[in-house]
C-alpha cells in the first residue's frame, strides 16, 4: 500500500466505554478503517481527559474511571480520507473529530531517503 508524502491525519476523540453494536466504538472504526483498506489505524489510550462535558476522566486511583479517553489516528491520502468521514459520521455517538494535513516521512519500510527521491 503506498501513503502519499502529502497525507492528512484523522483524529478521533471519544470514550473507551462507548459502543458500536455491542463491541467499543474504537474497535468498530479501526476495523472499519481496515475494510476500506486505509493505510492505517492506532489507536492511544488516555491516563486523563475531559470533554465538552468538562467531566474529568483519569485512571488515577482513588478516583478510577472505566470511562478513559481514547483517540484514534489515522493517516492516508485526502481523498481516502475524505471518503471515510461519511462513514465515520454514522458511527458517531459523541466525541471530537479533527484533521490535519501532515507530511509522511517513513511508512513501513520506506527508507527517509527513498521519500525524499
Amino acid at each position: 500500500m503506498h501513503v502519499p508524502r502529502d497525507a492528512m491525519l484523522l483524529r478521533v476523540f471519544l470514550g473507551e466505554d462507548e459502543r458500536d453494536h455491542g463491541r467499543p466504538r474504537y474497535e468498530a472504526i479501526v476495523l472499519k478503517a481496515r475494510e476500506l483498506h486505509l493505510a492505517g489505524a492506532t489507536v492511544l489510550r488516555g491516563p486523563m481527559g475531559f470533554g465538552h462535558s468538562s467531566r474529568l476522566h483519569t485512571a488515577k486511583i482513588l478516583r478510577l474511571s472505566e470511562d478513559l479517553p481514547v483517540v484514534i489516528e489515522i493517516v492516508d491520502s485526502e481523498q481516502k480520507i475524505t471518503e471515510f468521514l461519511p462513514v465515520l459520521d454514522g458511527m458517531m455517538g459523541s466525541g471530537l473529530v479533527t484533521l490535519e494535513k501532515v507530511q509522511v516521512l517513513v511508512y513501513g519500510e520506506t527508507k527517509l531517503a527513498e521519500l525524499r527521491a
